[in-house]
């Protein structure tokens, strides 16, 4: 993006570090793979839409329901949103209501980054913040999404074309993934990775990534979509320790209390 030039010293050593990024990736190949470190030094999360189609690919979700062959819904949440757990009332709602696929979403509040709850074309479904042309039009969305999931196993399985029989045909399985895998959009994201070298020096690079995102699955005309709003101290998330306080004040940290019993283990 275009900066601001600074003063001749200053803008010296920001044209030297654009410089060495720029030869950087020139010699690691541009647009490879990056793998000049140890996996978890570069590891960052792909899009949590890959969680859920992993589920048919290993074949978690076929020894699912060969345990328990009543299964009929999952639920579906991030880790950071603290207060997700499986309430009966919204399962009956879920179930009462005959839909494929129920988000839950809450009020937006100004610090809430991301998804959000839009009509698109006339279809009411979430959209990714960053499928949004600038963060004024993100802001304006009225409800955020909490990334819990509601999902009738059938209805997710017919719009990937497959039913439960069909789940242990790998060929067909991973050839239906990848249909669908083509239908979502892909978001190009930068993250800093960690190169090591010499006797502990480490140098941080940009790389960029790409990202498929569960949230899309709601814009699919194949997929039946509702929409619940819930409290906020049950879809809210915590992605970082700034939240904390605010997290305590607004009740939320009580709420998740709340919802079972804890207990210390001695170190």
């Amino acid at each position: 993006m275009p900066q601001q030039l600074l003063d001749a010293q200053a803008q010296k050593v920001r044209d030297s570090l654009h410089a060495a990024l720029i030869q950087w990736a020139r010699s690691a190949g541009e647009g490879s793979d990056y793998t000049a470190n140890v996996p978890m030094q570069c590891l960052h999360p792909v899009g949590h839409w890959y969680e859920v189609s992993n589920l048919l690919r290993n074949g978690t979700l076929m020894r699912l329901l060969q345990m328990r062959p009543q299964l009929a819904y999952l639920m579906v949440h991030n880790i950071d949103t603290a207060g997700a757990n499986v309430d009966p009332s919204i399962l009956g709602y879920h179930i009462h209501s005959g839909g494929a696929l129920t988000t839950e979403v809450i009020a937006r509040h100004l610090e809430d980054r991301g998804g959000g709850l839009a009509r698109v074309d006339g279809r009411v479904r979430l959209i990714e913040g960053l499928a949004l042309p600038n963060e004024e039009m993100e802001s304006r969305l009225r409800y955020y999404n909490s990334a819990t999931y509601w999902i009738d196993i059938d209805g997710l399985l017919k719009a990937f074309g497959l039913t439960r029989e069909t789940l242990n045909d790998e060929a067909r399985v991973d050839q239906a993934v990848r249909v669908m895998a083509a239908q979502m959009p892909t978001y190009i994201t930068l993250k800093d990775v960690k190169r090591r070298w010499g006797k502990g020096q480490e140098d941080i690079f940009p790389v960029a990534q790409f990202e498929k995102l569960w949230g899309d699955m709601t814009a699919l005309p194949e997929l039946d979509c509702r929409f619940l709003l819930v409290p906020r101290a049950r879809g809210q998330q915590l992605k970082e320790p700034a939240q904390l306080d605010a997290w305590l004040r607004d009740g939320s940290a009580a709420y998740t209390e709340s919802l079972c019993a804890w207990r210390s283990i001695p170190a």
